[in-house]
């Protein structure tokens, strides 16, 4: 049975914005649940994360992703100092569920 937290934070990230930190500060052991991304232009909807300043990217949605709003399961915790950065390009938004420091 998978865990299921008893609250969660939420944090939202406006389209063009780089290594977005969750959280006030974000840190190791932040834990993100979930990303809801509403696509407005899909040539230029891109999103990815990062686990800490130092991770590499990791791409969530391509340019090209049509138009609409997508749920994406993430459930991991963050093991670099930084916790989890996002970066959108100019055709989204995204709102990040979790539990963020």
């Amino acid at each position: 049975m998978a865990h299921v937290p008893l609250f969660s934070d939420y944090e939202t990230v406006a389209a063009s914005q780089t290594d977005q930190a969750l959280g006030p500060t974000g840190n190791r052991g932040d834990v993100l649940e979930r990303l809801i991304i509403t696509v407005n232009v899909a040539a230029t909807a891109t999103a990815s994360i990062k686990d800490g300043t130092a991770g590499a990217s990791i791409p969530i949605v391509p340019a090209t992703t049509p138009v609409g709003v997508y749920s994406i399961t993430i459930g991991a915790k963050s093991a670099a100092a930084g916790g989890w950065l996002v970066t959108t390009g100019a055709g989204l938004t995204v709102l990040a569920v979790g539990r963020f420091t």
